[in-house]
């Protein structure tokens, strides 16, 4: 939720807690209050109230039920900057808010048709101010399949018909992200949660992957940038989404992208390793200075792990993750975690590395097709990890410790 959401006052004293059909009779005569030739200060008042109804499921669920009230927030969202500027940020973020109920996402898109392409076009709008909020908008309207393939479909990610604008659209985005001050009125952090959830797409993932386009190249870098975890982690997400695409592991892992230093050296600290194990590291993880420190956020350090484990499907990427060093890395992170879903996650990718190679007919892991009772027992086991890691999170809470490492069998 947008915060401050929940905690908005009331409008000429009715709050969002009273009874459904008194809140309901509120509401219809908002769409009065809402419009643009209302008072500033009466505009103002309504925007606040309807951005605390924003904050609860009830009151999502009653927005959402009038049509007329979600229009007319939709066309204070469109009201040039400078004009009550007040109601028109409280109207962008309540609908940050509306778009983060997935199970009100058919009733918002019937009201509002187009809303996700309005809301891209308001994202890399460069001067637009509330840019940041329709990103955020747009990356909670974007984790549901059916949002993103509609703005896939209807938004030209792929191709423009623009004249003044030919670059594409997914282009742009990335654009947007990698372009420092793109938009100097607003952070666009939540562009790379965007680009995360339409990456899950098949379309958008051949797009990304296109050699000729550089895209991924230009998206590294974000990997490790310090100014917002939310940037880093949907960048992360996308790339765990594109190595799903296996044939383009070993053009991910060659020299033309390098993507395992970029994954790798969030997860590497300032350990210092022995000459023979130093000139199996790349370069660029050889000699880091003793401050330097791992990615403080477990949820991305264990997707950079499961973005190398699904590099190791194919037997030609596990050969490449192996040649570069990558156990030397996990080796020591593991270590020092802490965190028990991490921690489980590079033990995986471990035993991945050191293990065996699998026999023939199943060196391609994304392609093993899993009889039904072989699942079965998989999902057995994978709620007894989860339970065992309950319980680690349960002790650690009580005694915390330091984790002992994990060497070679």
């Amino acid at each position: 939720m947008w915060p401050g959401g929940s905690s908005c006052g009331g409008f000429l004293e009715v709050s969002p807690m009273e009874s459904h059909l008194e809140a309901e009779d509120v509401a219809q005569e908002f769409v009065t209050f809402l419009n643009q030739g209302t008072p500033p200060d009466i505009q103002a008042k309504a925007a606040r109230y309807v951005l605390g109804l924003t904050g609860s499921e009830p009151g999502r669920s009653l927005l959402t039920a009038q049509k007329g009230l979600l229009q007319a927030l939709a066309k204070l969202l469109e009201a040039p900057p400078g004009t009550a500027a007040g109601a028109v940020g409280d109207a962008w973020r309540a609908l940050v808010n509306l778009c983060a109920e997935p199970s009100i996402h058919g009733s918002l898109l019937a009201a509002l048709p187009g809303l996700p392409v309005q809301l891209l076009a308001r994202a890399l709008a460069p001067n637009w101010p509330w840019a940041g909020e329709a990103a955020a908008a747009l990356a909670n309207l974007s984790r549901e399949s059916g949002p993103a393939r509609e703005l896939l479909a209807e938004s030209s990610l792929e191709s423009t018909n623009d004249e003044a604008n030919q670059e594409p659209s997914l282009a742009r985005l990335v654009t947007a992200l990698t372009t420092p001050d793109y938009n100097p009125h607003a952070p666009l952090h939540y562009l790379a949660s965007v680009l995360s959830n339409l990456s899950q797409l098949p379309g958008a993932r051949a797009f990304l992957l296109d050699p000729n386009r550089c895209l991924i190249q230009h998206l590294l870098p974000l990997i490790h940038c310090p100014d917002s975890a939310v940037r880093r982690m949907g960048v992360v997400g996308m790339l765990r989404n594109c190595c799903f695409e296996h044939r383009s592991h070993e053009w991910l892992l060659g020299p033309q992208v390098e993507l395992l230093t970029f994954l790798l050296m969030p997860l590497a600290g300032p350990e210092e390793f022995s000459e023979d194990e130093m000139d199996r590291l790349p370069v660029d993880l050889q000699y880091l200075p003793p401050d330097k420190e791992r990615e403080p956020d477990p949820d991305i350090r264990r997707m950079l792990i499961e973005t190398i484990m699904l590099l190791t499907a194919t037997a030609p990427g596990r050969q490449l993750v192996k040649d570069q060093g990558a156990y030397l890395v996990l080796r020591e992170l593991h270590s020092w975690e802490r965190d028990p879903n991490v921690r489980l996650a590079c033990e995986k990718l471990i035993q991945v590395l050191i293990g065996d190679e699998p026999e023939a007919g199943m060196e391609n892991l994304l392609e093993v097709s899993v009889p039904p009772d072989v699942e079965q027992r998989l999902q057995q086991l994978d709620q007894q990890e989860q339970q065992q890691l309950q319980q680690e999170r349960e002790e650690a809470v009580q005694s915390p410790s330091r984790l002992d490492g994990l060497g070679p069998s």
